[in-house]
């Protein structure tokens, strides 16, 4: 066994792609890098900054192989293939920018030196030029620079040439490339797993998922057509990623950590086939029970999949007689509550762990609820627990859930509200009260509040047309009303009446939510005394972003609850910068908040954030998505409060980022 070290230029590397020398081995992860990524990947070539080495397996033993991401490689290699394992994202990107593929639409601008991905404002300048046009050889230099000098450009050909000519030479950068040879594929994965782990840009879920490759040939393709199976049946969350969570939780009967791929790596075949089956048989049962019981028909309206693993394990490893009544409804009842509380919105994988104990115990139910801490308390969702919540709160999933309770359709098509798989429409929500109607007394949170939305489609809205609910709420029947929870009374119609009409529909939500939650609660809460469902009922983080074209801006927080009351700013530039550092690479650092410079850490596939009271928490993708929320309703910077420094000195709540308003 030896590794040889040589180096090969772009060009050659990405011609060996397209002719099948260069492979996957089924232990890599998928491809994930996003257009911006791929962008700032061809500036830093471009600037001659250095950009990595690549890692390859020369081997006899063809292993088990995935696809890349990429077009053209239907062909059958000229010499023996190599063999991919670090290296992926950058190879995948810079073969798409070379052949044009479509998701890697790069664009060059020629004065500024700048790379981004083709926008409608890229595709309107045509100072902006594709990069793939430069690259190809078969394109004129002369006649791009002509181009550009007819597009106004003020450079002087020579510039433009030089310029053009610099990024046609990228073709030649030459990556450094160690090559393993003679290694056994199980020490080859070890080497992977190490490689990926070291500087933690591979997840828990990655190098778990690598482990089971190498351990059990064929995993990725029984995964791929069990993901097939539920995508074909409304389910297509039920992916790849969740399919080998759920084994692993199988397998090591607890959630992922970096010890995981170790406790694969030992175990035995035997008992992956057994865990298998329970995830297939823990799937087929709990599926079809929730279409049953809640019209959960498909699976994107569910905020969390990982939700389920626990209850595909209990389930799963029963024996065939069909499931008792309590248990199905405890069943419901626990991922109601496990969904109120945001169970997976922090340490996933240690809650995770302690639910996969709760659904192996005699009583799984009452176990699981024991890890809700509602084991001595009614769970009741309150008005107050729904003030302030938005769309990404939990609550929204549970407004959907009762509005299918209550028989609610489309208005005035009678569609239904949760589209049916095969047709292909997205679940879609609207402004019962259309922000036109609304003035300048309402800010953009209570605008977008939970209880000024409604199930209905694309088609019901282009009725409703910006009109207030005085002049539409008419045509409407009662009863079309009601089934969504909205109050029908003529002074709530208007914009003078519009607090009290998100006063009156929450009251409207939250007893709907109760009677859906009694509906499955277990006979033996019937008798203590209620409790708030959500832990964090009565507490609120408000995010208001400023900015301006010239600045990065600021990110404002208010914080309140019982005896909190709090205001802090960040730099968003800052903040987004630390978030994207743990996101991305798994870095951990700080960023200043109200004069408090806190650490933004990423606690297994969680991001951890303090601001003020409160320890926020949410996947990467929950924050990106909150952040988006602002960017569409951000303000001029000049309208940024001025607020002195104010570091929070006690402790801290845990508070999830789907929260935030």
């Amino acid at each position: 066994m030896h590794v040889d070290r040589i180096d090969r230029s772009i060009g050659e590397l990405i011609d060996q792609i397209s002719n099948a020398e260069i492979l996957l081995p089924e232990i890599q992860r998928e491809y994930v890098w996003k257009p911006t990524q791929v962008a700032k990947l061809m500036d830093s070539i471009y600037r001659g900054y250095p950009f990595g080495s690549l890692l390859f397996w020369e081997t006899d033993d063809t292993p088990q192989t995935r696809e890349m991401s990429v077009r053209g490689t239907e062909v059958s290699p000229l010499r023996p293939p190599l063999f991919l394992l670090d290296g992926q994202q950058r190879l995948t990107s810079l073969h798409r920018v070379f052949n044009d593929h479509l998701e890697a639409q790069v664009v060059f601008n020629v004065e500024t030196q700048k790379f981004q991905n083709q926008s409608a404002a890229t595709q309107r300048d045509p100072k902006w030029i594709k990069v793939a046009d430069v690259l190809n050889p078969k394109t004129s230099m002369l006649r791009l620079t002509k181009e550009l000098l007819d597009a106004g450009s003020t450079l002087p050909d020579h510039d433009i040439e030089e310029r053009l000519s610099h990024i046609r030479r990228l073709r030649d950068r030459r990556f450094v490339m160690e090559v393993l040879k003679g290694f056994p594929y199980e020490e080859v994965a070890e080497i992977f797993v190490r490689v990926n782990s070291g500087g933690r840009r591979l997840g828990t879920l990655d190098l778990a998922m690598a482990t089971l490759s190498t351990r059990w040939t064929g995993v990725l393709a029984k995964l791929k057509d069990e993901a097939q199976y539920w995508a074909q049946r409304g389910y297509p969350d039920i992916d790849v990623n969740f399919l080998s969570r759920a084994l692993a939780g199988v397998v090591l009967g607890r959630g992922l950590s970096i010890w995981s791929h170790s406790r694969l790596r030992q175990t035995e075949d035997v008992e992956l086939e057994r865990g298998w089956e329970v995830v297939k048989r823990g799937l087929r049962r709990l599926v079809p029970l929730l279409q049953a019981n809640l019209r959960l028909t498909r699976s994107d309206p569910l905020p969390s999949m990982v939700v389920l693993i626990p209850l595909v394990v209990l389930v799963g490893e029963r024996s065939d007689e069909p499931i008792d009544k309590p248990t199905i409804d405890g069943i419901v009842y626990w991922l109601l509550l496990a969904t109120i509380q945001t169970r997976y919105s922090g340490s996933t994988d240690t809650k995770l762990s302690q639910d996969i104990r709760a659904a192996r115990q005699p009583e799984p139910v009452r176990a699981l609820l024991e890890g809700l801490n509602v084991e001595q308390s009614r769970a009741e969702v309150t008005d107050r627990a729904l003030r302030g919540r938005t769309k990404e709160s939990p609550y929204f999933f549970l407004s959907l859930l009762v509005s299918l309770a209550n028989g609610a359709r489309d208005w005035w098509y009678g569609s239904e509200i949760l589209p049916g798989h095969d047709d292909g429409q997205r679940l879609e929500h609207h402004h019962i009260h259309p922000p036109a109607t609304l003035d300048d007394r309402f800010d953009k949170g209570v605008v977008n509040d939970l209880s000024n939305l409604v199930f209905i489609s694309t088609k019901a809205n282009k009725q409703i047309n910006g009109r207030s609910p005085a002049e539409y709420f008419p045509t409407l029947e009662e009863q079309e009303l009601r089934a969504h929870c909205v109050p029908s009374d003529e002074p709530l119609r208007n914009a003078d009446g519009y607090a009290r009409f998100l006063i009156e529909r929450r009251r409207m939500l939250a007893d709907a939510m109760n009677s859906l939650l009694d509906r499955f609660r277990p006979d033996f809460l019937d008798e203590v005394p209620a409790g708030p469902a959500d832990p964090n009922a009565g507490l609120s983080l408000d995010l208001a972003l400023f900015e301006s074209r010239r600045d990065d801006g600021q990110m404002v927080f208010t914080a309140t609850g019982d005896n909190i009351s709090w205001h802090g700013s960040a730099d968003v530039g800052e903040l987004e910068a630390a978030i994207d550092s743990a996101r991305i690479a798994g870095i951990d650092s700080d960023v200043t908040i109200a004069g408090e410079s806190v650490p933004v850490q990423m606690i297994e596939d969680s991001l951890h954030v303090p601001i003020g009271p409160f320890l926020v928490t949410g996947t990467p993708e929950e924050w990106r998505a909150v952040f988006d929320r602002e960017r569409l309703a951000s303000q001029p910077l000049s309208a940024a409060p001025l607020l002195a420094p104010a570091p929070w000195s006690g402790d801290r709540i845990k508070f999830p980022v789907t929260s935030t308003d």
